[in-house]
C-alpha cells in the first residue's frame, strides 16, 4: 500500500460530476471551497494485499451475522438500544425470515495500512454511502490514468447480478420504489440511489422513485402510497431504520411491514434485521464472542475498562454517520460523562500517508467483497470533510 501523487484530469470537476459525483467539492468551515473527489493524489495496492482484505471483509461479514444471530437467540437488543417491543419484534421476526427478504450491500470501515491486518473499525450495512464514487468514478479515472491497470471494484456487476438473483423475492406485478430523503442538499444521497436504481433496471426490474417526505398513508386502504397514488408494494430507501421506527408513521411501518411471503403490504429494502448490523454495540459483541481476533479491536459497552489506561479509546454513539458525536481518548484520560450510551472502542490512531489519515472503506454485496473506495481526512476522525481518492492494482 503506497500513496503516490499525481496531476488532475483537465477539467476533473466536470467530468466527474457527468459520472454522477454532483459534489465534488466540499464547503469548510472557513468557508473554502476544497475538492471532496481528490484524484491529486491516489493509492497503489499488490494483488496479494487486496486478496487479503477480501478474505478479510468476508471473514468480518460472516462473523457480523453470527453476532446478530446471538443477539436474536439471547433476547439482547437492548444492548443496541433496542427497547421498543414493537421493533425487537419487527427485527426478530426480519431476522428469522432474511432468507425470504432481498439484501443488497455493506461497507466495512477498516483501519489498515498495508503492513499488518485490517482492523473492522464499524460496518454500515443499512444506508452506505461513498457509492458512486467507488464503483463508477474511480473506474473511470483509472481507465484514463492507468489504461490496462486493474482495481479492486466488482461492484457495478455484482449489485447488477444480486438484483437479479433476488428479483424473485420481490412482490410480482409492481415496481421497486426508490427513495431518498430531499433533507440531503449536497446531492448525496439522491445520486447513490439513482445510481442503485440504475442497477436495478439494468438487472430487468420495474422501478421508480420519490422522496421519502413524499410516500403518503391512505387511510382507507391502510397502505403506503406514491406521489402517484399506487401502492408501495417494495421500496429501497437510503433512510436509515433508526429514523423509519421512530418518525410520525412509524406506526403504520411496523403494521405493515412485510416480513417476505405476502404477510405485510410493504418490503424495506435494506431490511429491519440490518439494524443489528449497522449499530456500533456490534463492536462489542463481536470482540465478546471473539476475543483477540487478529482483525478486531478490543470493545465495550459499560465503560473503556482497561483501554483506558492502555491505549485510549475512541467513545462512539451506537448510531451516525460520518463520525458524528464520535470523541477520542487517550491513555490516562477523565473518566467520560454519562448519559448517551456508547462503545468504547480500543484507540488506533488512523494510519498516516504524507500527513494524511486513511479509512479503507471496503464493500460487500451479498456475501461476497466487491469493491474499495479510500477516504482521506486531516484530524483522527472520518467526518464529512474527509476526501475520496482513487486506487489501482499495479
Amino acid at each position: 500500500m503506497e500513496r503516490r501523487t499525481i496531476t488532475p484530469r483537465p477539467h476533473w470537476q466536470r467530468t466527474v460530476e457527468e459520472q454522477g459525483i454532483v459534489y465534488p467539492l466540499t464547503r469548510h468551515p472557513d468557508g473554502s471551497l476544497r475538492p471532496y473527489w481528490d484524484e491529486s493524489a491516489h493509492y497503489v495496492f499488490s494483488l496479494p494485499e487486496v486478496e487479503a482484505l477480501e478474505e478479510t471483509v468476508e471473514e468480518l461479514h460472516a462473523m457480523c451475522l453470527s453476532a446478530a444471530g446471538h443477539l436474536v437467540e439471547h433476547g439482547r437488543l437492548a444492548d443496541l438500544g433496542i427497547t421498543d417491543p414493537n421493533v425487537a419484534a419487527a427485527v426478530t421476526e426480519s431476522w428469522h425470515r432474511r432468507a425470504e427478504l432481498p439484501s443488497l450491500y455493506g461497507r466495512f470501515d477498516l483501519h489498515y495500512d498495508g503492513t499488518g491486518p485490517a482492523k473492522m473499525l464499524e460496518y454500515n450495512a443499512d444506508t452506505p454511502t461513498s457509492l458512486v464514487e467507488a464503483a463508477s468514478a474511480q473506474w473511470f479515472w483509472m481507465e484514463d490514468r492507468f489504461p490496462g491497470a486493474d482495481q479492486w471494484n466488482s461492484l457495478h456487476e455484482r449489485l447488477v447480478d444480486s438484483w437479479r438473483k433476488q428479483a424473485k423475492l420481490l412482490p410480482p406485478g409492481a415496481p421497486l420504489h426508490f427513495a431518498h430523503s430531499s433533507a440531503d442538499e449536497l446531492g448525496e444521497d439522491l445520486m447513490t440511489v439513482a445510481y442503485l436504481k440504475e442497477t436495478a433496471e439494468q438487472a430487468g426490474l420495474d422501478t421508480d422513485w420519490l422522496a421519502m417526505e413524499e410516500i403518503g398513508w391512505d387511510t382507507l386502504s391502510g397502505r403506503f402510497v406514491d406521489n402517484r397514488l399506487r401502492f408501495i408494494r417494495a421500496i429501497f430507501k437510503l433512510y436509515p431504520w433508526e429514523w423509519l421506527t421512530t418518525d410520525e408513521f412509524a406506526g403504520h411501518v411496523l403494521d405493515t411491514l412485510d416480513h417476505g411471503g405476502g404477510t405485510g403490504s410493504t418490503l424495506w429494502i435494506e431490511p429491519a434485521w440490518k439494524m443489528l448490523l449497522s449499530n456500533k454495540a456490534l463492536l462489542a459483541i463481536l470482540w465478546e464472542l471473539y476475543p483477540g481476533h487478529p482483525h478486531l479491536l478490543p470493545a465495550y459497552l459499560d465503560g473503556p475498562r482497561e483501554l483506558a489506561a492502555t491505549t485510549g479509546y475512541a467513545a462512539k454513539p451506537l448510531l451516525g454517520r460520518e463520525g458524528e458525536g464520535v470523541t477520542l481518548h487517550p491513555p490516562g484520560s477523565p473518566a467520560p460523562p454519562g448519559g448517551e450510551v456508547r462503545c468504547y472502542q480500543a484507540l488506533v490512531p488512523l494510519p498516516s500517508f504524507d500527513g494524511n489519515h486513511v479509512v479503507l472503506g471496503a464493500w460487500i454485496v451479498g456475501e461476497e467483497a466487491a469493491g474499495l473506495g479510500i477516504r482521506e481526512s486531516s484530524g483522527l476522525i472520518t467526518d464529512s470533510y474527509a476526501r475520496f481518492l482513487p486506487h489501482v492494482i499495479l
